[in-house]
């Protein structure tokens, strides 16, 4: 290899492994981080974009199974709920227990990672 493409290879790695990751930087909020690892798979939160669940942007203060072009579960569409926080604490703890016959299977057994993911919603 000569010089120059070595060098070349040399700023590059540099460059690399200087770049922060946005995803899990310092500046990254505890709630922020919980949301990309529990979450992220199913939701999205930076875009209006839905995946396997619906997308959760202003989901505190929304009815529930409203966002357009994602299919809800009967349950939850003809549910009644408006995602408070202390409903999304509810819902998130046991969601089968709070709305019989959702989709939503995922439990957050732990109260504080619970209130960090609802808190950052609610500032989303």
């Amino acid at each position: 290899m000569n010089k120059l493409v070595i060098a070349a290879l040399a700023s590059l790695i540099t460059a690399v492994v200087a770049t922060p990751v946005l995803s899990q930087g310092a500046d990254t909020a505890p709630g922020q981080r919980l949301f990309q690892q529990r979450c992220g798979a199913c939701h999205q939160i930076a875009t209006p974009r839905n995946g396997v669940g619906p997308n959760l942007q202003g989901v505190v203060g929304r009815t529930a199974g409203n966002v357009e072009g994602f299919k809800y579960s009967a349950a939850l569409r003809d549910s009644g709920v408006t995602w408070t926080p202390e409903k999304l604490e509810t819902f998130l703890s046991n969601p089968t227990a709070m709305v019989r016959g959702t989709r939503m299977a995922q439990r957050f057994n732990n109260a504080e990672e619970r209130r960090a993911i609802i808190e950052f919603l609610g500032s989303q």
